[in-house]
C-alpha cells in the first residue's frame, strides 16, 4: 500500500493478487524458507492476502504450481519443509524425469534454445554431428537449465555458423574435434 515503506508512492498489486482468477506458478519451492512458508500455508488454507501496509485481507482465486528438483517428502520428513504444506500441495504430483533420462527432448530443446539466444535477423546455426554426439551424450547433473547454459555459451562462442563441441564443452572436456 502507499506508504507501507520508504519510497512505497503508490499501491502495487503483487503477484499473488495479480494471479487472481489465474494460475500462480512456484519455482524452487523446495527452497523456500520455513517462516516464508508458514504465510503461504495461511493463503493456502484462507485464499485471502494482506498488501504490505494494508488492514483489509482481499480474497484470492488461484491455482497453485509448484516445481522443485528436491523430493519434498523427505525433506517433510527431516523438518526442513512443512509437513502439512506438502500435503496441502501434493494434489497431483507429476514427476518429471531428469534430462538424462528423457534424451528424445535434447533436440526440440536446442532448437528452442538456438531460436531464443541468436538474434531474428540471422539464420540459426547448424550444430555439427559431432556436436549433437556431445549433447546427446552429456548426463546434464543440472538439468534443462544447463542445457540451456550449454546453448546460449556455443552461441556466444562459434565461429561462423556452426556449433562444434569446443563451443559447448565446459573447459574443454568431452572435446572431440
Amino acid at each position: 500500500e502507499k506508504g507501507a515503506f520508504t519510497g512505497a508512492a503508490k499501491r502495487t498489486i503483487g503477484k499473488v493478487e495479480h494471479a487472481s482468477d489465474g494460475t500462480l506458478f512456484l519455482d524452487e519451492i523446495g527452497d523456500m524458507p520455513l517462516p516464508l512458508q508458514a504465510k503461504l500455508l495461511r493463503f493456502l488454507q484462507e485464499r485471502v492476502i494482506e498488501r504490505v501496509g494494508g488492514r483489509k485481507e482481499i480474497p484470492v482465486d488461484v491455482r497453485v504450481i509448484c516445481a522443485t528438483n528436491k523430493d519434498l517428502e523427505k525433506m517433510s520428513a527431516e523438518g526442513s519443509f512443512r509437513e502439512d504444506l506438502y500435503y496441502r500441495l501434493v494434489v497431483y504430483p507429476i514427476i518429471m524425469p531428469g534430462l538424462r533420462e528423457r534424451k528424445e527432448d535434447i533436440p526440440l530443446l536446442v532448437n528452442h534454445f538456438l531460436k531464443k539466444y541468436c538474434s531474428s535477423n540471422h539464420q540459426l546455426p547448424d550444430v555439427t554431428p559431432d556436436a549433437w554426439r556431445w549433447l546427446e551424450g552429456h548426463d546434464y547433473p543440472g538439468n534443462i537449465r544447463e542445457l540451456e547454459n550449454l546453448v546460449h555459451r556455443a552461441v556466444s562462442l562459434m565461429e561462423g555458423n556452426s556449433i562444434r563441441p569446443r563451443d559447448i564443452a565446459i573447459n574443454g572436456a568431452n572435446q572431440q574435434e
